[in-house]
């Protein structure tokens, strides 16, 4: 697993040349970087946990997403009195409104980003004054996500900002994340927290998470087969195979269809019982990292972690 913390450094390192920067490896945004249990070892640590941790977890991903949708929707993130809170208050970089959009599409962009703003506002008014800052958040690392991912040859050849095609392959990286950790994260909540409705809560927003999934995993689909070739498919898949390494597999490739006897397969779910993946926190935090070290602390959408107590990965 070490060949993939071994290609976003070296994608990160050359971003940074091109750009002429020369800062982003040595700030630690690539994971590697531990405050934790280093890689060599096979001890683990236990977190202790409340259901406040488990909201908290969830609001750090929907900072995240909020600020993709808002600022390919509009060029603008959250506002101010949505990102304050307990811990680090960050800063994001990068994201621009997507140009070019017909009226249908940018109704579809639209939408998403105010059920992530509304997902974002949810959390902090359950948490109350326990909730959590947004973290610093880097959205160009799009771009060397995508060149370890195989699907460029350069660091700063992609960003999910410049069309519409691109923001669905910005858009693929996140969503099936979201599904993934809400199912996993939905066994932690105690069961006080499940009388209290957390359980339930935590089950719509899934709900709409796994709306926004299939919508852009058939819009990708539904691309190809208008223009007959898989294209964007192709594209899709190469993210989910990095997916799948960074986060413990729980995988479904996206099909074109060659015949009535090979239907497309646009469902992220196993194959016996039509059931949703579920991801640990651990290997949710892998993913956004860009990191599959034991003991990564920050990295990738994350330069300086989340603010959770889940923030470093232990297994």
């Amino acid at each position: 697993m070490q060949k993939v913390d071994d290609l976003v450094n070296k994608a990160l390192s050359r971003r940074s040349f091109l750009a002429g920067a020369g800062t982003v490896a040595a700030t630690g945004m690539i994971a590697g970087c531990s405050n934790s249990t280093p890689a060599t070892t096979t001890t683990t640590t236990t977190v202790k946990y409340t259901d406040a941790d488990i909201l908290n977890f969830a609001l750090n991903l929907e900072y995240l997403e909020a600020e993709f949708y808002l600022r390919a929707a509009t060029g603008n993130g959250l506002a101010s009195a949505d990102t304050t809170g307990t811990g680090t208050l960050g800063t994001v970089t990068g994201g621009t409104k997507v140009p070019g959009l017909t009226t249908a599409q940018q109704a579809i962009i639209n939408e998403i980003a105010f059920d992530e703003q509304a997902h974002v506002q949810y959390l902090r008014k359950a948490l109350g004054s326990a909730a959590v800052a947004r973290p610093s958040l880097d959205l160009t690392f799009f771009g060397p996500l995508a060149m370890v991912a195989g699907i460029t040859a350069s660091a700063t050849a992609f960003t999910p900002y410049d069309n519409f095609a691109d923001f669905l392959i910005g858009a693929f990286i996140f969503e099936d994340v979201g599904v993934t950790a809400y199912h996993g994260a939905a066994g932690l909540i105690s069961a006080a927290g499940i009388s209290a409705g957390l359980l339930t809560a935590a089950g719509g927003i899934m709900a709409v998470e796994a709306y926004h999934a299939a919508y852009v995993r058939t819009a990708i689909t539904g691309i190809d087969i208008a223009g007959g070739a898989a294209n964007l498919i192709t594209i899709a898949n190469k993210v989910a195979t990095l997916r799948a390494t960074l986060g413990g597999g729980n995988e479904t490739q996206l099909k074109f269809p060659t015949s009535a006897a090979s239907p497309s397969a646009i469902v992220a779910a196993d194959t016996t019982n039509a059931i949703a993946f579920a991801r640990t926190t651990d290997q949710v935090h892998h993913i956004v990292y860009g990191s599959a070290t034991v003991g990564a602390s920050k990295g990738g959408f994350f330069p300086a972690g989340t603010n959770s107590i889940f923030s470093v990965t232990t297994t």
